[in-house]
């Protein structure tokens, strides 16, 4: 992982940019990533396409993520430079009725690892689950080798308000679940240290 992204990942300052897991529109992904570089944004998400990460890579220093539910399309990304790879973005997928579930996540993530076992490793857990299979699930990811947890917006969610407001309201089930992720990672932690002592 480049220095400067863990930096940021330990501070909790790390601002991610998505040009989407199904974008291949190269001038679409250029604009996104030129966007994240001059506004500050510490890495830049975009599809797993080998041209696409030389295009990144070409019209920024941003670190690359490739993010796709495929493992083996991130092998040639790495070879072609990029940085780190992504399980996710799966919400792209809700509106055809796709769905990924906790088993099917958990298998590509030990495919994934086993494929490229030294890479770091972000995963999504899919916000469909229920707040507690989210939290189990990502327990089981970091067992299996996943570097970062990443949750996901409730693009499913039907806000009641406009505005600022309708935002927060859509923001809900992202941030409920990097909490309860985040509190289930600490109590455990706090558990083996106490058990090493």
């Amino acid at each position: 992982m480049p220095p400067s992204l863990l930096q940021a990942l330990e501070q909790g300052r790390a601002l991610k940019v998505i040009s989407g897991l199904n974008n291949f529109d190269r001038d679409r992904v250029a604009a996104v990533v030129r966007a994240a570089d001059r506004g500050g944004a510490t890495f830049v998400d975009i599809a797993a396409d080998v041209e696409l990460v030389r295009l990144a890579k070409h019209h920024s220093i941003l670190p690359v993520c490739v993010s796709a539910v495929d493992p083996e399309r991130f092998v040639a990304c790495v070879n072609a430079g990029a940085d780190l790879i992504e399980i996710g973005n799966f919400d792209s997928f809700y509106a055809q009725g796709r769905r990924f579930e906790a088993a099917e996540v958990l298998a590509l993530t030990r495919r994934t690892r086993a494929l490229l076992p030294k890479v770091t490793l972000s995963v999504t857990v899919p916000h469909i689950l229920d707040l507690c299979d989210q939290v189990a699930l990502a327990e089981a990811l970091v067992a299996a080798g996943a570097d970062i947890i990443q949750t996901e917006g409730g693009t499913s969610s039907q806000p009641r308000h406009g505005g600022t407001l309708g935002l927060i309201e859509k923001a809900a089930p992202t941030l409920a679940a990097a909490s309860e992720i985040s509190r289930a990672w600490r109590c455990r932690c706090s558990v083996l240290r106490a058990c090493r002592a």
